[in-house]
């Protein structure tokens, strides 16, 4: 785990080496104590998925399990809406790998559909939660490595937010859904809520498919990293490609269809009234690190786990956490 302690403890000297580095490398020290350990990665996307793989190529007989809450693992997940907008046009091509492959290759436990929901770091267990069945069991680890990335913002505040034909855009399963919505509603005019990078992602490809779409954004500009005169350019493209923007006009409510909409109509703070066939709802992610902090592990004021230079948790010496759940030092500012 790139660390020449384990569980706190200093390692000896002589220590087996890292084979990728074949030198007295501190930073890369394998013991025997590694090699028979328990390792349980929380999320099997892009950081769990690569953290499992990388500890196996440095040993081969650690017991390392993935727990992912999804039906999928390492998918490209910045590929949804451009499948939705037919740009990638296999379901398969948005799946890096699976399962069976990562276990044939890597002897990996993949466990899919499976929710850890608590961590005991007295006892080292993690409380798993079967998505399918909703059966709880607890699984030993000696290290645990938090994967556990960010979840759609849904702010439950707004009234009707979660009306039926809503739909955000984190997972595969979401993916599937927006499709077979469009197949069986076979909506006309679509509001895209929220101007960030999957708001106006899925307003793209939804427009290259034809459909009337209307982007919602609470702010004065989209894009919110952008400097506003950068922005204007984006506002200008947007229009000219028949895209209706409310701009620094948020979403009131959701209501019940008054005239022809086959979902909601979605009420403006203005007041304005935009009829909706289906909502996507993009209007951020927040770190899913709610059990993470009901374990005691520290993280920062927006939820974000505080790691050091190795990514181990300052809370906990047995416990890492990767991916945008973490908190990191600024490249330029440091």
């Amino acid at each position: 785990f790139g660390s020449s302690r384990i569980d706190g403890q200093s390692l000896p000297a002589n220590s087996p080496r890292c084979p990728t580095h074949l030198v007295n490398c501190n930073s890369c020290i394998i013991t025997d104590t590694l090699m028979a350990m328990r390792v349980v990665v929380v999320g099997g996307v892009a950081g769990g998925a690569s953290t499992a793989a990388r500890l196996r190529r440095l040993t081969e007989t650690a017991s390392i399990t993935v727990f992912e809450k999804s039906g999928y693992v390492s998918f490209a997940n910045c590929g949804l809406p451009y499948y939705i907008g037919g740009e990638v046009p296999q379901w398969s091509k948005l799946q890096i790998t699976n399962p069976e492959k990562l276990y044939g290759r890597f002897n990996l436990d993949i466990q899919i559909n499976k929710e850890v929901i608590g961590i005991d770091r007295v006892a080292k267990t993690v409380s798993v939660k079967d998505m399918l069945t909703g059966e709880t069991k607890t699984h030993e680890y000696d290290q645990l490595v938090l994967s556990v990335g960010c979840e759609a913002i849904v702010p439950r505040a707004i009234p009707g937010i979660t009306r039926l034909g809503h739909f955000t855009l984190k997972t595969m399963e979401d993916t599937a859904a927006v499709e077979q919505h469009i197949g069986t509603v076979h909506p006309e005019k679509i509001v895209v809520c929220g101007g960030g990078f999957i708001g106006l992602e899925i307003a793209e490809q939804l427009v290259n498919r034809s459909f009337k779409v209307s982007i919602v954004e609470a702010m004065d500009q989209v894009m919110a990293p952008l400097d506003r005169e950068m922005a204007e350019y984006l506002h200008i493209l947007l229009r000219k490609k028949g895209v209706d923007l409310h701009l620094n006009d948020g979403v009131a409510a959701f209501e019940e269809p008054a005239k022809g909409a086959k979902v909601s109509d979605v009420v403006l703070k203005s007041g304005k009234r935009l009829e909706a066939d289906m909502v996507i709802l993009a209007l951020g992610v927040r770190p899913s690190t709610g059990f993470v902090q009901a374990a005691g592990i520290e993280l920062t004021p927006r939820g974000h786990v505080k790691v050091d230079e190795r990514m181990r948790t300052i809370t906990d010496p047995c416990v890492w956490a990767v991916g945008d759940a973490i908190e990191v030092k600024n490249s330029a500012v440091g």
